[in-house]
């Protein structure tokens, strides 16, 4: 099959595990397992949680459109199952929160999904329930990974400022000698904007849960840096997936060769970039905290020549 053909096939099967999960799990029934609400609401009730949250954190989670979240929690509001209340602070910001009927029926969801979860297991055999299971955990890794969206931000955005002090602080505790910014190469701002550089965020569910910057010197190959992944993101193949996109804007830019380094501590980075095609080369600066230099050939976008 040539590559569209393997496409079409791929999607249709996509489409016919998105059937059978949404009738086997009672997403059709208005009813949602048995109560008086969708799963909709049903979803939104269990989101909010004990503690409350933003609609607009809401909104997110769930992927769901802004009309339809205000409608459903009108419903559960005049149900007398949640409050939605405006912040003091900032009055844009609406905050969701539990009250006690709205618990009642939350541990009443949570008792109706455990018999749920127990019915698609129960008629398998031990060695069946154990595939399903890990075939399910596989299938959420998955998809979690494919709900990650990157977006270019200037490195002064909040969510990239959490990122890089997310990374400092990981990097203190990981390296043997600790880590200070201040005796990094540590790049400015300006080298990592446009057209000096870029630095882009990786967000999952809106959160931000990793970063990954480059630098475009004239006339001098591009330099990854301060690429760093959330502890909850990680196996999702966020690494692979910066630096597939970093080399595309490399490559964009005219860059041919492509340039990173590493701390000897950090085995899984140092594993990922010889998996994606970077050799290891002598140093190519004096970066005090690195002990393997890296370097990549990298090809001319599809339809240019180099």
């Amino acid at each position: 099959m040539d590559e569209a053909q393997v496409e079409r096939v791929q999607i249709e099967r996509v489409r016919r595990f998105n059937r059978t999960v949404t009738e086997r799990v009672g997403a059709l029934n208005d009813r949602y397992l048995g109560r008086e609400r969708p799963i909709g609401a049903a979803r939104l009730l269990w989101e909010t949680g004990d503690g409350g949250r933003d609609v607009r954190e809401l909104r997110e989670r769930l992927e769901l459109d802004s009309g339809y979240v205000s409608r459903l929690l009108r419903s559960l509001e005049n149900d007398g199952l949640v409050t939605v209340e405006r912040q003091q602070r900032d009055r844009r910001v609406r905050t969701v929160r539990l009250t006690e009927a709205g618990r009642a029926e939350r541990a009443a969801l949570d008792s109706g999904s455990d018999e749920l979860a127990g019915s698609l297991l129960e008629p398998l055999n031990p060695s069946q329930r154990a595939r399903l299971v890990d075939a399910m955990a596989e299938v959420e890794r998955l998809l979690t990974a494919s709900t990650v969206t990157l977006e270019t931000v200037d490195p002064d955005h909040p969510d990239a400022e959490y990122c890089l002090r997310s990374y400092f602080t990981e990097l203190q505790e990981r390296f043997d000698s600790g880590f200070d910014p201040a005796l990094s190469l540590l790049p400015d701002a300006g080298e990592l904007r446009l057209p000096r550089g870029l630095f882009v965020v990786a967000r999952l569910h809106g959160e931000p849960v990793g970063c990954a910057g480059l630098k475009l010197p004239s006339g001098a190959p591009a330099e990854i840096k301060r690429m760093w992944i959330a502890p909850r993101a990680r196996r999702l193949g966020l690494g692979r997936r910066f630096l597939a996109e970093l080399e595309a804007r490399a490559a964009e830019k005219g860059v041919r060769v492509l340039r990173l380094d590493t701390n000897k501590t950090l085995d899984a980075a140092i594993a990922l970039y010889h998996s994606a095609g970077f050799q290891e080369v002598p140093a190519f600066n004096d970066e005090p905290y690195a002990h393997h230099w890296f370097e990549k050939r990298i090809a001319p976008p599809h339809g240019t020549t180099g």
